[in-house]
């Protein structure tokens, strides 16, 4: 395995389906402007109540890409 240099930037995703959704609405976006995405941390995660049911979530996530 080679020796690599990363960098992690942090973003929250949000979805209206579920932690999951949130996370890879999140991952997917970065993708489209970062190279070499990684690994991803997920650090924060909270929610929208709306009359006693969730209707929304957030999702903090540290993504970690190499750097070339």
């Amino acid at each position: 395995m080679s020796n690599h240099v990363y960098k992690s930037l942090e973003l929250t995703g949000s979805s209206a389906t579920g932690i999951e959704d949130a996370v890879g609405n999140a991952i997917a976006k970065a993708h489209e402007t970062v190279r070499n995405i990684q690994w991803f941390q997920v650090t924060e995660t909270r929610g929208h109540v709306v009359d006693g049911k969730v209707a929304h979530w957030q999702v903090t996530v540290k993504l970690g890409f190499t750097l070339e």
